[in-house]
C-alpha cells in the first residue's frame, strides 16, 4: 500500500480505525506484558491514537512510529502538549514528556535513533499493510525491539468476502512471521460487533508474542 494512501486518508479525515478512547484489548490484557512503569513501549503506525495517552497514564514512556505528521500534530493537539520539533535523519521526530512519535518512512527508523525498546504494541500496523510488505516489516520491527516482547490485535475474517485495510491476519500468518522468534499465546478472541465494515463477520485476535530466547 503506498504512502499516498494514507496521506489522503489523514488530509480527507477518513479516520475508520480510529477509536475516541483506549482500545478495551489494550486496558484488558496489556498487563501480559509484565512491564514496570517507566519501561519503553514502541506503537508502529500509531496514528493518534488514543492507546498512547492511556499509555502514558499508567506511566509508560511511549515511542510512536507513523507515516502522517497530520496524525502527531492531531494527537499532540488533542492531548493539549506543544512538542518539540526535530529532524532525526530521514525522519521527523514530535516529542514532550514520555513520548516521542517518530515521523516518515516506518523502514526508515533505525535502532539508533529508536533506542532501547522494552514492548511491542501492534494494534493498527501489521493489519494495515498488504501481504508482499508484512514479511519486510515484521523483519524490521524484530530488528527496532530487539525481538521485544509483544501485544498483537490481528483481524480474523474472509478476505474474499471484503477488501482491507484493516487486513486478515489469520493464526498461520502470525506464526509464519513471529514462530521462529516467539513464544505465540492467544489471549483472547471477540466479536467485531456489527461486522468488519459493515460486511463480513469478523473477529479480533489478541495475541501475546514472547522471545524465545532472553533478551
Amino acid at each position: 500500500m503506498e504512502a499516498d494512501f494514507w496521506h489522503q486518508k489523514w488530509e480527507r479525515g477518513e479516520l475508520g480505525f480510529h477509536l475516541s478512547e483506549a482500545n478495551p484489548l489494550l486496558v484488558q490484557h496489556f498487563s501480559a506484558l509484565g512491564l514496570q512503569r517507566g519501561q519503553t513501549v514502541l506503537l508502529p503506525l500509531c496514528g493518534k491514537t488514543r492507546d498512547m495517552v492511556w499509555l502514558l497514564e499508567q506511566g509508560y514512556q511511549v515511542r510512536g512510529a507513523e507515516l502522517s505528521q497530520l496524525a502527531a500534530e492531531a494527537f499532540f493537539a488533542e492531548l493539549g502538549v506543544t512538542p518539540e520539533v526535530s529532524d532525526c535523519g530521514a525522519l521527523t521526530c514530535y516529542q514532550a514528556e514520555n513520548i516521542v512519535i517518530y515521523c516518515g518512512d516506518f523502514f526508515s527508523l533505525q535502532s539508533e535513533v529508536l533506542g532501547a525498546v522494552d514492548a511491542v504494541y501492534d494494534r493498527a500496523a501489521l493489519v494495515a499493510l498488504p501481504p508482499d510488505m508484512r514479511s519486510a516489516y515484521t523483519q524490521h520491527l524484530r530488528t527496532l525491539s530487539g525481538d521485544a516482547p509483544q501485544l498483537l490485535i490481528a483481524y480474523e475474517y474472509d478476505q474474499l468476502a471484503a477488501d482491507g485495510p484493516p487486513f486478515a491476519i489469520l493464526p498461520e500468518e502470525v506464526a509464519q512471521h513471529y514462530a521462529a522468534s516467539h513464544h505465540l499465546q492467544l489471549l483472547n478472541r471477540v466479536h467485531v460487533e456489527g461486522g468488519l465494515k459493515g460486511k463480513v463477520a469478523a473477529t479480533e485476535a489478541v495475541w501475546h508474542l514472547t522471545p524465545l530466547q532472553s533478551r
